[in-house]
C-alpha cells in the first residue's frame, strides 16, 4: 500500500508540476512573443514580403502602372528565350543531380576499400571550397577552343592526333597564276597534262616555318626513263631575291606530300615526295594525266571540339557543376554508408552474393533515404543555378545555355528591363521548387515518426 501511495504521489506530483510549468508558460505569452519576434520579423522581411511583392508586381507591365493580369505568365510560354531557358532547366534538373549523386555513391563505396580513401575524399570534396564565380572562370579556361590554352581540347586533340595523322603542311597554297590551280576538296591540280622526261615543279607558299624546320634543300628532279618526275618545294627565299616558281639556292623541300595522277576524274597513280621534295610516278599510268596535290596535305590542324558552342554548352556547364557537387554527394552518402550494418553485407557475401549483387540489393536500398536527401538538395540547388551559366557561356552561346534564374536576372536588370516579367519568372521558379520542398518535408516527418 505504501509503495502504491508513493507511486501515486509521484505521478500526481509530476502531473501537478507539468500543470504548474504550463501555467508559467501560458501565463506569460509576451515572453514567447519576445523570443519569436526577431525571427518573425526577419522571416517576414526576407521571405514573406518579397514573395507577396513579386506576386503583386508580376500582374503589372514593365512600367508598373498598367495591370496585365496573367499576361506576364503567358509570356513565359510564348517567348522563345524563356522557352529555351525552361527546356534547359529540365535538362539540368534531370541530369545534374542524378550524375552528381551517382558519382558520389560510387566514390563513397569505392573509397571504403582503399587505404588512401580519406585523401581521395579530400581531393574530390575540395571543389566545394571554391566559389561558383571561381569555378566558372576555371572552366571557361578549361573549355577554351585553343588547344594551347584549353585543357579539354588539349587532351582531345592529343587523342585525335594519336589515331589520325595531321596534315603535313596545313594552310600551304600555290602562288596566284602558278602551274597549280584550286580543285575540289581543298587540293590543287596542274593546269596542263604531264609527260615523261619533262620534270614538273610544284611550288608552294604560305608554309609555316615550324613545318619545315630541319627540312633538306629542294632538289630539281631529273628525267627518269619510264617515269613522270617532279619536285614539291617551299618557294620562299629568306631575305627575298628569289625567283617565283624556280628552285633557288636554300629553298626547302616539302617531304611527305601526296601526289596523285588523275585522268577523267579517277586517280591512276600516286606517290609521296621524298626528303628532297622529289617524286616519281610510272609513266605508263601517269602519262597524259594531270597531277593533283590532295587537300589532305593542307587541311588545317585539328582544333578540337567547340565545347562552348550552341550544341554542347549546356552539357559542358553541367560537367563543371558535377565537378563541384559530386564531392558534396560523396560526403553525405559516405556518412550514411558508415551507419550500414556490416553484418548484413558480410552475411550476403557468405551466402555467395557477388559484390555487384551486394551493392545493388543491400547497399543501395539501405542508403535510399540518404540518396533521396542528396537528390532533393541538388534539385533545389540546380533550379537556382545562375553563376556558372553566366560566367562560362560566351556571348554567342549564352542564349542556347539560358536558364530560368539567368533569364530572371536579364529580365529584371538587363538591357531590356521588364520587372513584371522578371517577377513572373521568380514566382514560376517558386512554384517549381514547392513540389520538391513538399517531398522533402514529408520525408522529414516520416523520419521523425520513426
Amino acid at each position: 500500500m505504501e509503495d502504491g501511495a508513493v507511486e501515486g504521489g509521484a505521478k500526481g506530483g509530476s502531473r501537478s508540476a507539468g500543470r504548474r510549468g504550463g501555467r508559467r508558460l501560458g501565463g506569460k505569452p509576451w515572453l514567447v512573443a519576445v523570443f519569436l519576434l526577431p525571427a518573425l520579423v526577419l522571416l517576414g522581411a526576407l521571405v514573406v514580403y518579397p514573395i507577396v511583392f513579386s506576386v503583386y508586381r508580376s500582374l503589372f507591365d514593365a512600367s508598373g502602372n498598367g495591370f496585365v493580369g496573367l499576361g506576364n505568365y503567358r509570356a513565359l510560354f510564348s517567348d522563345d528565350a524563356i522557352r529555351t531557358a525552361l527546356q534547359n532547366n529540365v535538362v539540368w534538373v534531370v541530369v545534374a543531380p542524378a550524375v552528381s549523386t551517382a558519382l558520389g555513391l560510387v566514390f563513397a563505396v569505392l573509397t571504403e576499400r582503399i587505404r588512401w580513401g580519406t585523401a581521395f575524399k579530400l581531393v574530390v570534396f575540395m571543389p566545394m571550397a571554391i566559389s561558383m564565380l571561381a569555378a566558372g572562370i576555371i572552366f571557361r579556361l578549361v573549355y577554351d577552343q585553343d588547344p594551347e590554352r584549353g585543357v579539354a581540347n588539349a587532351v582531345w586533340v592529343s587523342v585525335h592526333d594519336t589515331f589520325s595523322d595531321p596534315a603535313p603542311f596545313p594552310g600551304a597554297r600555290p602562288r596566284p597564276g602558278a602551274e597549280l590551280r584550286p580543285s575540289d576538296g581543298g587540293g590543287f591540280t596542274t593546269r596542263a597534262a604531264v609527260r615523261a622526261g619533262a620534270p614538273v615543279g610544284l611550288a608552294l607558299v604560305a608554309v609555316r616555318r615550324d613545318d619545315v624546320r630541319g627540312a633538306r634543300p629542294a632538289v630539281v628532279a631529273g628525267p627518269r626513263p619510264g617515269m613522270v618526275t617532279g619536285t614539291v618545294w617551299r618557294d620562299f627565299t629568306r631575305g627575298g631575291g628569289g625567283r617565283p616558281n624556280v628552285i633557288d639556292h636554300g629553298e626547302q623541300a616539302l617531304a611527305g606530300v601526296v601526289v596523285e595522277a588523275v585522268k577523267d576524274g579517277a586517280v591512276v597513280a600516286s606517290g609521296t615526295t621524298a626528303a628532297d621534295g622529289t617524286f616519281a610516278l610510272p609513266a605508263e599510268k601517269a602519262e597524259g594525266a594531270r597531277l593533283r596535290l590532295p587537300g589532305a596535305n593542307f587541311a588545317a590542324a585539328y582544333r578540337g571540339v567547340e565545347w562552348l558552342g550552341p550544341a554542347l554548352v549546356t552539357p559542358a556547364i553541367i560537367g563543371s557543376y558535377v565537378w563541384m557537387w559530386a564531392g558534396f554527394a560523396m560526403v553525405l552518402i559516405a556518412a550514411g554508408l558508415a551507419g550500414v550494418p556490416r553484418e548484413l553485407l558480410e552475411a550476403a557475401r557468405v551466402d555467395g552474393a557477388g559484390e555487384w549483387q551486394v551493392f545493388r540489393r543491400i547497399t543501395v536500398p539501405l542508403l535510399a533515404p540518404v540518396l533521396v536527401v542528396v537528390l532533393v538538395t541538388l534539385m533545389i540547388n540546380v533550379l537556382k543555378i545562375f553563376d556558372l551559366v553566366y560566367i562560362i557561356a560566351p556571348g554567342s552561346s549564352l542564349r542556347s545555355a539560358n536558364v530560368l534564374a539567368l533569364q530572371l536576372f536579364q529580365s529584371s536588370f538587363g538591357t531590356d528591363v521588364d520587372e513584371g516579367l522578371g517577377s513572373a519568372i521568380a514566382v514560376f521558379l517558386l512554384l517549381l521548387v514547392m513540389p520538391v520542398m513538399y517531398v522533402n518535408l514529408r520525408r522529414i516527418r516520416k523520419e521523425r515518426r520513426r
